[in-house]
């Protein structure tokens, strides 16, 4: 930057108090702007990066390949030949392919955020600022990462360090290493996180380099994301100078990529094929040239999300064979606010949709700082895969690109598909449904692995599921009752009975989660059995975080009695994390039928095929029926999540299970009910539970102590109970046996109730029962000797000729 040069950082910081502290270079490499982000109010934008900013090839390529220069002066030629250098996507998939190639020896590798059929998975992790967080790893060879030598870490910048600190933790698990060296534009982590380096160097066993352009701190002041939310909000109008009047569509150039030659890192990228490549790139640059229009002063080669270094190469090559001044820079998915002000780092925002079919579903893609940019010209280069017509709809990223460039050109690169051959893969299946899209619980709080039939009738009165499902016509599964709306009363109950347990359902879940925690030496993966066990797994991700600071991944998945688990969900977490990670939770357990049912899947899944490794236990809130191994507490008492139906579960319905709605390729479906969101308690319930973490801590640490140095071991007390009543009150069928508060809870609100046993003596843990029996005409039966608090049995001979004219059951003879 020149003394008149106005920083691109200026208007941020000007507004928000945001400053950089550090380095004199800082404000040549960085500029600031404000993105909608819960998580993060800022973004440093690199001026070198060529994401946001379109800067000159050479510039970008030279401030990667310097990084890797330095590796290989650090490690050596001889380790520099066994190390791998692992870029991170989106944003530094280029950076770390320009790393790359200035170690010069080592094999290039970037996470991805695209699924790929047939591809085995080597690892993945989350990277939890980031506005999409999944990441895979997809080499076609599988030794790639399982080698002893350095592993070299690329991100744009080392901010927390907890992405790449993560990253290594997790793979050091699987290929353990004696070192590791992470590379960055800008190493901005504050003084607090400059001493975790050293302290998990230590922990992992292994020795930890850092090796970064510049170095410096944000200065963020209090309730800077709230100020940036307000800024946000008040410019989000995007600054887009007006389109031109005129405008031709996009020609397509032929760029004849050399044939095995992969289009980026996805899958591994060798020297072997660096030397194919740069033997190519002449010849390709020269057919983009000749495209170019005559006296084109002014060129943006623009690449697309995670395909930066192919059109990176070519930048660089154009700009030599060229008297052009040629820019670079590619789309992203990320949201920024734009704003017209010399002092702001994005200036002007095209949106698109997104044109690869991407795994998540569709929605908006972004390119900044291209309008208004004085281009004579663009080249957007693209992969095969993103070649799609939603490219060239009249909304999609040509038109916008030829709204205001006079000449647009398109190339693509045949996207790589490693073996095995197409008829081999199976099929792909879509990312997690998160919310707000589906569910009112936060993005990261839990991942559905569920397809939507919101648009579905499902719905059917409580009577006639009853018959169908006792006359064997239906399975409880492929229909949902009706959801119970509260009475004001009932509501009244469900707020007293909260505030009441907070405390105590805070206690169980510290013991069940560091219960996990301390019998999984990895870090686990939550899967909750949708829906009762949803809350519970938002809740133990909570305390992981507000305990160690770990940031658990946490998914939903169906498992239907009769019909097992999801097998879709299975494969789809075997692609994504390591089985053996897995902790499956539930709310709570009555007689152990799903325990039994989770068990059973589990074995036919492996027998058919499916990945091995996942264990059948299941980690519980409340185990009464003494059927599991990890669980918070073995009482029987009030979780008020049971009380409600979706207005306690993130608006989700029970899961659904028909053949007509789900294929074999296909997640099990559930429906978001957008339309309850007034009486939605989701988030009110896990909020004051976690409210009383702190207070139950050290209660947590004593008994933690004494649960792993108990036996317990299953004793399946409550299976034995329900078998009992089933033939004391001629039932016969322990099905329609449901013992304790959480399942009575269901009977009452979901089946046709015949009667409730109480256990005598049960104080404030029933009054919602008693409410619920009172408003439905059941009659609750004092038991002496019960080894639940209640009981709902459910009636035996339904039909609805057993029922009065109000529906309310009466008993047959």
């Amino acid at each position: 930057m020149t003394e008149d040069a106005v920083w691109t950082g200026s208007w941020v910081a000007e507004r928000l108090g945001v400053g950089l502290d550090g380095d004199e270079t800082l404000p040549g490499l960085l500029g600031l702007a404000l993105r909608r982000n819960p998580k993060r109010a800022h973004l440093l934008v690199s001026n070198v990066l060529g994401k946001h900013v379109p800067q000159r090839p050479s510039v970008v390529h030279a401030a990667g390949h310097g990084l890797g220069v330095r590796v290989r002066e650090l490690l050596g030629d001889d380790a520099a030949g066994h190390a791998v250098v692992l870029g991170y996507a989106e944003t530094a998939t280029g950076l770390g392919h320009a790393v790359a190639d200035g170690v010069g020896l080592a094999p290039y590798l970037h996470s991805t955020r695209r699924p790929v059929e047939g591809v085995e998975r080597a690892g993945g992790f989350e990277e939890s600022h980031s506005h999409a967080t999944s990441h895979l790893l997809l080499p076609e060879d599988p030794r790639l990462l399982a080698g002893q030598g350095p592993l070299v870490l690329v991100d744009d910048e080392f901010s927390t360090g907890n992405t790449v600190l993560n990253t290594i933790r997790a793979l050091h698990e699987r290929f353990p290493r004696e070192r590791y060296v992470i590379v960055a534009l800008v190493d901005m982590r504050s003084p607090e996180d400059r001493g975790r380096l050293a302290a998990f160097a230590r922990e992992v066993g292994a020795r930890v380099d850092l090796i970064a352009q510049a170095a410096g701190t944000v200065r963020l002041p209090e309730g800077v994301l709230e100020k940036g939310r307000a800024l946000v909000a008040e410019h989000e109008t995007a600054a887009v100078p007006g389109p031109r009047e005129e405008h031709r569509p996009a020609g397509r150039v032929a760029l004849g990529w050399p044939a095995g030659v992969p289009d980026g890192g996805r899958h591994g990228f060798t020297p072997a094929h660096r030397t194919r490549l740069q033997e190519a790139l002449p010849g390709m640059a020269g057919r983009i040239a000749r495209e170019l229009p005559a006296g084109a002063r002014r060129v943006l080669v623009l690449g697309f999300e995670e395909l930066m270094y192919a059109p990176l190469a070519l930048g660089v090559e154009l700009e030599r064979l060229t008297d052009a001044d040629v820019r670079f820079s590619t789309t992203t998915r990320s949201p920024v606010l734009a704003v017209d002000d010399p002092g702001y780092a994005i200036r002007t925002r095209l949106v698109f949709p997104a044109h690869d079919a991407p795994a998540d579903g569709p929605g908006p893609r972004f390119a900044y700082n291209v309008a208004g940019g004085g281009f004579d010209a663009v080249v957007a280069v693209v992969d095969s895969v993103a070649d799609t017509p939603e490219l060239h709809a009249a909304d999609g990223l040509l038109a916008q690109l030829s709204a205001h460039v006079p000449h647009v050109l398109l190339a693509v690169v045949p996207s790589y598909v490693p073996a095995p051959a197409a008829s081999e893969r199976s099929p792909l299946l879509p990312e997690p449904l998160r919310g707000p899209v589906f569910s009112s619980y936060a993005a990261d709080d839990v991942g559905w692995l569920l397809q939507d039939l919101s648009g579905v009738t499902l719905e059917a009165p409580t009577e006639e599921r009853e018959e169908a499902i006792q006359s064997g016509g239906a399975h409880y599964a492929e229909s949902l009752p009706v959801e119970y709306q509260p009475s004001e009363r009932y509501q009244e109950l469900f707020h007293a009975a909260l505030d009441t347990s907070a405390a105590r359902i805070a206690r169980a879940v510290g013991t069940v989660t560091e219960t996990v925690m301390a019998e999984r030496p990895s870090r686990p993966v939550l899967v909750s059995l949708a829906r009762a066990g949803t809350p519970v797994g938002v809740l133990m991700r909570r305390w992981a975080a507000h305990r160690h600071g770990l940031d658990l991944p946490h998914y939903a998945v169906s498992i239907v009695r009769g019909r097992g688990i999801d097998a879709n969900a299975l494969r789809w977490l075997a692609a994504h994390h390591d089985p053996a990670d897995v902790v499956f939770v539930d709310g709570w357990t009555g007689k152990g039928a799903i325990t039994r049912e989770l068990s059973d899947a589990i074995r036919a899944y492996e027998a058919s095929g499916g990945a091995t490794g996942f264990s059948p236990e299941i980690a519980v809130l409340a185990d009464p029926g003494s059927c599991v191994r990890t669980y918070g507490t073995r009482e029987d008492f009030l979780i008020p999540s049971a009380c409600l139906n979706s207005t306690v579960s993130g608006l989700i319905s029970r899961t659904v299970l028909r053949a007509d709605l789900v294929g074999p390729d296909d997640f099990h479906g559930a429906k978001f009910y957008r339309e309850l969101a007034g009486a939605d308690l989701s988030r009110h319930f896990v909020d004051a539970v976690a409210a009383r973490f702190d207070e139950v801590a050290d209660a947590v640490d004593v008994r933690v102590k004494e649960l792993l140095s108990a036996d317990r071991a299953p004793t399946w007390e409550g299976w034995a109970a329900v078998e009992r009543i089933s033939e004391e009150y001629g039932i016969h069928d322990v099905n329609l046996v449901k013992p304790g508060v959480g399942e009575t809870t269901r009977v009452l609100l979901r089946r046709v109730p015949w009667k409730i046993l109480a256990r005598a003596g049960a104080g404030a843990d029933l009054d919602h029962v008693r409410l619920l029996a009172e408003q439905r005409g059941v009659p609750v039966e004092e038991v002496a000797e019960l080894p639940y608090s209640c009981v709902g049995l459910i009636h035996p001979q339904y039909t609805r000729g057993a029922t009065g004219a109000d529906g309310k059951a009466v008993v047959s003879p």
